[in-house]
């Protein structure tokens, strides 16, 4: 048994059982995928994985509690590796954070910045998706820390810690009839062309049910992942916008007036994700607590053990 053959078969789970993509992933052949599988389940003497001629179709019963088993041992490796690393040289090595554009680009570039001048010989990677591919990127390994407003905590692999409250503004064109106008309804707010964020993204299923709750269907002409898409659109004249309040900067969005809105959106919740059982370098939990001051190092490990 060895670890290339472990990481073989956490892969093969990984990409739905398709072995030609785990030797694209793993830089190895098809073939070589197979054998080691084989050996493997040779080695331990049951199957891990139901067949259908050469094709994997799915995990045996022993399969699935071998394949917890392995995604245990690698875990631990990687941990072991930076248990070593954070001793040998506490202020070095790489940080990857998976996150959204809003984040990306409205709650993080003070963070980035306050992080890379106290850690400069740290790489800090910012990988974008959506709420279910940043929660995949941190299950898998890809990422460290995860940071979104939806779908983080719905993973039972993740443990999420909650870092700051936030609500959605309506944004409209500087002359709109809007504008002025107290305690907006969303009655009013309907009566125009919507656009605001594509589904599962930025606390849009909270519009939704705000809508739903008061009998309005809006008409949601546009959709998209990123607030400066949606504000370019409402400049245009298409319709009025429905964004994350930090998406709109009074300085910088000359044209455009938000709403004294909160009213009629319930409040959003952002949190930070990391994966259950993984060892978190010291420079990882400052920048955690860079982002949430109230997140301190022994609070979140302590959870992080309680949930291990």
């Amino acid at each position: 048994m060895n670890f290339q053959q472990l990481r073989f078969v956490r892969e093969a789970v990984r990409r739905n059982l398709n072995l030609t993509e785990v030797a694209n992933t793993l830089f190895t052949s098809q073939s070589g995928v197979s054998k080691q599988i084989k050996d493997l389940e040779d080695e331990l003497g049951i199957d891990i994985f139901v067949r259908r001629g050469k094709r994997l179709t799915g995990l045996t019963e022993p399969g699935k509690a071998v394949h917890q088993l392995i995604e245990r041992m690698l875990l631990d490796a990687e941990n072991m590796r930076r248990v070593a690393r954070q001793f040998a040289d506490e202020d070095t090595g790489h940080l990857v954070v998976a996150t959204t554009h809003t984040q990306a680009r409205y709650a993080l570039p003070k963070v980035v910045r306050e992080f890379t001048q106290e850690f400069p010989k740290v790489q800090l990677a910012l990988r974008q998706g959506n709420p279910r591919q940043i929660a995949q990127m941190l299950i898998d390994g890809d990422a460290d820390i995860a940071i979104s407003t939806e779908a983080l905590d719905r993973f039972a692999d993740i443990v999420t810690f909650p870092c700051y409250s936030w609500h959605h503004v309506v944004v409209v064109p500087k002359h709109h009839p809007l504008v002025g106008r107290a305690n907006v309804s969303l009655e009013e707010v309907a009566e125009y062309p919507v656009i605001t964020y594509d589904r599962d993204f930025t606390g849009r299923s909270h519009i939704d049910e705000s809508f739903a709750r008061a009998g309005v269907l809006p008409d949601v002409v546009l959709t998209a992942i990123d607030a400066d898409v949606i504000k370019t659109y409402v400049e245009l004249g298409m319709g009025v916008g429905i964004v994350a309040a930090m998406a709109h900067d009074p300085k910088r969005d000359t044209e455009l007036v938000a709403l004294d809105s909160q009213h009629l959106f319930e409040g959003s919740t952002t949190r930070v994700g990391l994966r259950k059982g993984a060892f978190m370098r010291a420079f990882a939990y400052r920048f955690i607590e860079m982002f949430a001051p109230h997140l301190s190092e022994s609070d979140i490990a302590g959870q992080l053990r309680e949930a291990a």
